[in-house]
């Protein structure tokens, strides 16, 4: 069992600065919780007490029911995976000598940790062509992977990350997060991830943790209840005045209507008749969404300008799945007012429109609230 449990656990500094305050909590085996808040607010504070890099003023921390302050410190850290921003990485290492550090440091001989090392390399998506450069060959992204890798080479059964994700471009960490969730999907670690961003908390936790000034933990609980029922003022304002649209990512888009799509290739493109306000998606012959084009961008590809110019951009795309954030960002986004919903392949299937979304999230709020009210009634008998 690797639960984590604070009890009763403050830090404060010498100079009076309280950084986390009477925090009580438990982090069950095998979940994913994120420690969200502002900055200064406790959360890698926190974090970092978990393998004992800063140790609490008054309490206990267990893992696994024992208490961490009787296991000693090299001991346990071998034991956590540990990741950070910018990934900390060795400089004059390789990366696979990076991603070896902890195997070799717990006995394995540099042979079979460069083996494991290679193995980690595969299930975190690096390429094992990237195994003998170095950090500074790297983007940030593949840096990145390299830490997550180099935390998982000795298959530790907790991981902490500290804002691993902060400092790469927005693409490369919406793909980092989604790598997050496919691992643990397959290794079930018991993952503290530290962030300041909501999003990435509500996408990756399982369980989310607010902090708020002076170290007091505000909630605890599943993204979808800090949404839809925050604990305090506090953190309702830190989720945001936008919270019932993030709340949409947790609500199925599966009886969302599709409808048929108005579509033209871009050979049929120079002889396309359409009436004003009229909008068409233009695709590849696979059916790939390109973008939108209406009379005005049809009469500039009659007039000879290049085809980037006189498409629109479409928006994003509502994928196999998707939830009802995905469906009404894809109507909104695109320039026609209509979503698109793809295939696995990406090829355009249908057409979304954003009333249908929201006839939709009123059904499931009505079957909601009649469930909410026939359990009360019944409870109340």
């Amino acid at each position: 069992m690797s639960d984590i449990e604070f009890s009763g656990v403050s830090k404060t500094y010498p100079d009076g600065t309280t950084a986390v305050h009477h925090l009580d909590l438990n982090i069950e085996s095998g979940s994913f919780t994120v420690f969200v808040g502002p900055s200064g607010c406790g959360k890698t504070t926190s974090m970092r007490m978990i393998n004992r890099m800063l140790g609490p003023t008054t309490g206990t921390i267990s893992i696994g029911g024992q208490d961490i302050s009787r296991t000693d410190p090299v001991k346990l850290r071998l034991g956590i995976g540990y990741v950070i921003q910018n990934a900390g990485l060795l400089p004059h290492r390789t990366v696979v000598d990076n991603v070896a550090t902890v195997p070799v440091l717990r006995g394995a001989t540099r042979r079979a940790a460069r083996r494991e090392a290679l193995e980690v390399m595969d299930r975190v998506g690096l390429d094992r062509a990237l195994a003998q450069r170095y950090p500074a060959q790297l983007s940030g992204g593949q840096q990145q992977r390299v830490g997550v890798a180099r935390a998982l080479a000795a298959d530790p059964p907790i991981l902490l990350m500290d804002e691993p994700f902060s400092a790469v471009d927005p693409v490369v960490r919406t793909e980092l997060q989604a790598e997050m969730l496919r691992l643990q999907s397959e290794l079930h670690k018991t993952i503290v991830f530290v962030t300041h961003d909501i999003d990435e908390a509500i996408k990756l936790g399982d369980h989310i943790a607010v902090f708020g000034p002076g170290g007091h933990l505000q909630q605890y609980d599943e993204p979808q209840r800090v949404l839809s029922q925050p604990a305090t003022d506090f953190v309702a304002g830190f989720v945001g005045r936008d919270r019932g649209y993030r709340e949409l990512s947790f609500r199925t888009a599966e009886t969302v209507p599709l409808h048929d799509l108005p579509t033209v290739t871009v050979e049929e493109l120079p002889e396309i008749r359409l009436n004003k306000g009229e909008w068409r998606l233009v695709v590849d012959n696979a059916k790939i969404p390109i973008g939108w084009i209406d009379t005005t961008g049809v009469e500039g590809i009659r007039a000879g300008h290049p085809l980037s110019e006189s498409v629109a951009a479409g928006g994003s795309l509502f994928p196999p799945g998707g939830d009802l954030r995905q469906a009404l960002d894809a109507a909104i986004s695109s320039p026609s007012e209509i979503g698109v919903a793809v295939t696995d392949s990406g090829a355009a299937r249908g057409a979304i429109y954003a009333r249908d979304v929201l006839e939709q999230l009123h059904r499931q709020r009505t079957h909601e609230d009649t469930e909410r009210n026939r359990t009360f009634f019944e409870e109340s008998r």
